[in-house]
């Protein structure tokens, strides 16, 4: 029986949704870390728990009020007071809530995905609790996608105003996450294996929800517990090659990355040992994967499944490009597909970046928004009857909107027609938001606090 194009649009978001719900952070954390008996086990690994004198909680992300809760429920009670459980938790503002012995830290106010002087406060005194630990002692971090905002720590001589000028710049200019945080992480004392540095527990433990594309562990949130695989002089090819000097930027980050250059770093090589066994004198430090846009692709499969859609999935292992290319690339497929046999769904995953034109013209608007605007405007003359496109964020934040993302379907088109509105002009001034909200077509959910990048759903009925 044919779909109406509201069915369409309908199915496509609980596709979605379905995606979302997969990546919540106590989902994950329950899937990877457990007691059994006098054994913590996180993912294969076994930790004896009477090695372990006291556990430490740190960390940052969008997803990191969920974690640290979901942290604290599973170890119970009983763990909680033996093993004198605290600590500290960088988060978005409207993720804090009262947790019984971990302290969630408003690290930036709400829809602010920007470094703040919060943030600061909140990593240094991350950095103070993981120096007080012992050899003895369990250092647990949360990371999660948004960590590298939420853990600002500048270098010395570096101010947060510098930084967060750098990371501006590159951001309109297009640079992509590993650009950006190949830069950030030469400009900070936590990231880049900064806070394990600074570690004294016997072991550390990272749990992290990636939100990058391939799930390069030295980009996810900046990598704090990993090795930076960077170096000063590659974060000088991304100024150079994003003409940050004639933007502006302060001459300090470059006097900076060239004196940190000429400097013989010190090495950081992290040990990893199997099995079950007590702490030692040599610190060792486990990094685990919990969760990824993998993970959401493949449950969003399932409900497509569930739904009676033949799904096809993919999902970027690298960063993409520009959004509009992604957006007029993902309307062609669905007239291919709607015009031949196989699959009627198609399931994607990344993060493409938008190129902003300058602050004066600037409208409202996010990548996932400028992506289905692309893929409004490519679908314009054919109508896109029988097709529903959707792209928004897990994390239910689209740059600085309320909306995750947008929805298209012919309705949709047909009712911008009849406004006059030009999916061109919207597009060249990144304001898909004024464009898409008097059609009712943003996805809007509130913040989901998790983020695993974006999720794109494409359907059509033949």
């Amino acid at each position: 029986m044919p779909r109406t194009p509201g069915e369409l649009s309908c199915d496509a978001l609980r596709i979605w949704q379905a995606g979302v719900d997969a990546v919540r952070a106590d989902r994950l954390i329950g899937d990877h870390l457990r007691i059994d008996g006098r054994w913590l086990i996180v993912g294969e690994e076994e930790l004896d728990l009477r090695t372990i004198r006291r556990i430490a909680v740190v960390g940052a992300g969008k997803a990191g009020a969920g974690m640290a809760e979901a942290v604290e429920n599973i170890l119970g009670p009983q763990l909680r007071r033996e093993k004198q459980l605290g600590g500290w938790v960088n988060v978005p503002a409207d993720c804090v809530r009262p947790l019984k012995c971990i302290h969630l830290h408003a690290a930036r106010p709400a829809g602010v995905n920007e470094p703040r002087p919060e943030g600061v406060r909140g990593a240094e005194e991350i950095l103070r609790i993981v120096e007080l630990l012992g050899l003895d002692d369990l250092s647990l971090c949360l990371l999660s996608g948004g960590g590298s905002a939420l853990l600002p720590a500048p270098a010395d001589g570096i101010t947060l105003e510098d930084k967060l000028a750098v990371t501006r710049h590159l951001s309109a200019a297009g640079a992509n996450i590993d650009q950006l945080n190949t830069v950030r992480k030469q400009l900070s004392r936590i990231k880049g294996g900064g806070l394990s540095r600074a570690c004294r527990a016997g072991l550390t433990v990272s749990l992290i929800i990636s939100d990058v594309p391939g799930d390069r562990l030295d980009s996810i949130a900046s990598g704090p517990t990993v090795e930076d695989a960077s170096a000063p002089e590659e974060a000088l090819r991304v100024l150079e090659e994003f003409r940050a000097r004639e933007a502006g930027v302060s001459p300090k980050i470059f006097a900076y990355l060239r004196e940190k250059q000429n400097r013989h770093a010190q090495s950081f090589s992290p040990r990893v040992h199997a099995g079950a066994k007590p702490l030692s004198s040599t610190p060792r430090i486990l990094n685990f994967v919990i969760g990824n846009n993998a993970t959401a692709v493949d449950a969003a499969g399932m409900e497509a499944e569930r739904l009676g859609y033949a799904h096809a999935m993919s999902n970027s292992n690298r960063p993409e490009g520009f959004a509009e290319d992604v957006g007029r690339h993902l309307a062609e497929i669905a007239l291919r597909m709607r015009a031949g046999p196989g699959p009627n769904c198609l399931i994607s995953g990344g993060e493409p970046v938008v190129r902003l034109v300058e602050a004066s013209r600037r409208g409202l608007g996010g990548r996932n928004q400028q992506l289905v605007l692309a893929a409004l405007e490519y679908l314009a003359e054919d109508g896109a009857a029988s097709v529903a496109l959707l792209s928004g964020g897990t994390d239910g934040e689209d740059g600085p909107t309320d909306a995750a993302g947008a929805v298209l379907n012919e309705e949709i088109l047909a009712a911008a027609k009849v406004r006059r509105l030009s999916p061109r002009d919207y597009l060249e001034r990144n304001d898909a938001y004024r464009f898409f909200a008097p059609l009712g077509a943003l996805i809007k959910t509130s913040p989901t606090q998790t983020n695993v990048c974006d999720l794109r759903v494409v359907l059509v009925d033949r």
